[in-house]
């Protein structure tokens, strides 16, 4: 078990800080040229402790590294894992905020973490795909439903049967809002994504079931079909745009 680090209690004279309140000091230099990007995949060691010294997580004890998306972990992490190369090795102290909050999920732990990572890989994301050129608005040959869903087809399908509201689709997808702002994409993440046409929102539910198998179609999703104009947190809101292409029926 790695042994807490001397400095736990607050980061020492030596760490930088950003202008988000993270801290962080390398340990061990790395050999790398290439930094990771909010999207990409990272693969790495780590070690976690409260700042009392307890440690409540390790990878290095489980004897196996972890990979994940940079866009997939807390905030402290996907800034600072954009700061080191491969082969380094660096300590963070990450504010509550940037972590999981002075109230914390049950199980998560509380207020300023502190972090030993050591970065082993980098898989970069897919780029991007390009914001449309009608993201702003439905286009005129766009069909527009009684609900006020607007859809055009983008690539024609090769399959011939319909989904229903009750079956599960495998799709690729990407969300942006009206503005051009990319928030979600399957195709960012590089894998598709499964999910019953009823467990989402009302736009997704009627217009994949407009779609054949193959099938690439952009959507207008009005507000009251998608998050609403005063969304939960995270979500983003107002009318969003999204091409999918239904890749397959389960």
């Amino acid at each position: 078990m790695p042994a807490a680090p001397a400095d736990v209690k607050a980061p020492p004279a030596d760490a930088v800080t950003s202008p988000t309140g993270l801290a962080s000091k390398v340990i061990q230099a790395g050999d790398g040229a290439d930094k990771p990007g909010p999207a990409d995949t990272v693969t790495v060691h780590y070690s976690g402790w409260t700042t009392d010294g307890r440690q409540f997580d390790s990878s290095v004890d489980r004897g196996k590294t972890i990979s994940f998306g940079l866009d997939q972990v807390i905030k402290g992490w996907t800034e600072g894992l954009q700061l080191m190369v491969t082969g380094e090795k660096r300590r963070f102290w990450i504010p509550g905020n940037l972590a999981y909050g002075e109230n914390p999920r049950a199980g998560a732990p509380k207020g300023m973490l502190v972090f030993d990572v050591e970065l082993f890989e980098i898989k970069k994301a897919p780029e991007p795909p390009p914001v449309p050129e009608d993201v702003a608005a439905p286009p005129a040959d766009a069909v527009t439903t009684a609900s006020g869903l607007a859809s055009k087809v983008l690539a024609a399908g090769n399959g011939s049967r319909h989904p229903k509201a009750t079956d599960r689709v495998e799709v690729h997808y990407s969300g942006w809002t009206t503005d051009g702002e990319l928030f979600d994409s399957s195709v960012v993440r590089g894998e598709s994504i499964d999910f019953p046409l009823n467990g989402v929102i009302a736009g997704w539910t009627e217009g994949v079931q407009l779609m054949v198998g193959g099938e690439k179609r952009r959507f207008w999703i009005p507000a009251e079909l998608a998050y609403g104009k005063n969304p939960p947190p995270g979500a983003p809101a107002g009318m969003l745009v999204f091409d999918v292409e239904l890749i397959d029926i389960l």
